[in-house]
């Protein structure tokens, strides 16, 4: 998605977790280093907590967002949940941890 949509303004930003299943272990440089051996072209930030207390302010803010609102509780359930934000830094859409955002993207693409 980032190879195919980029020339046209979409940036894709990682922030590694570990708050799920001990899922990302590692320190920061071998969490870029996994994330390169399946050609990850994107922004990767270090690892961070998006969940309770501790959560990074972008994450609390995205979850207190009228669009950026869980369906069962703001809270983040699983890795690689999505936030689609538009030019003006306006969250559009959230996007659980299985759903495609490439399929819809289209829609959103004037933003």
């Amino acid at each position: 998605m980032h190879a195919k949509y980029a020339e046209r303004g979409l940036r894709i930003l990682a922030f590694p977790s570990n708050q799920f299943g001990n899922q990302e272990p590692g320190n920061e440089t071998q969490i870029k280093q996994f994330a390169q051996g399946y050609d990850a072209q994107f922004d990767m930030f270090s690892k961070i907590e998006v969940n309770g207390e501790n959560a990074h302010p972008l994450w609390k803010w995205m979850k207190e967002q009228p669009n950026g609102k869980g369906t069962f509780g703001n809270s983040i359930k699983w890795n690689f949940t999505k936030f689609l934000i538009n030019r003006e830094g306006q969250v559009v859409k959230r996007y659980g941890p299985l759903d495609d955002p490439s399929v819809p993207l289209l829609r959103f693409s004037k933003y």
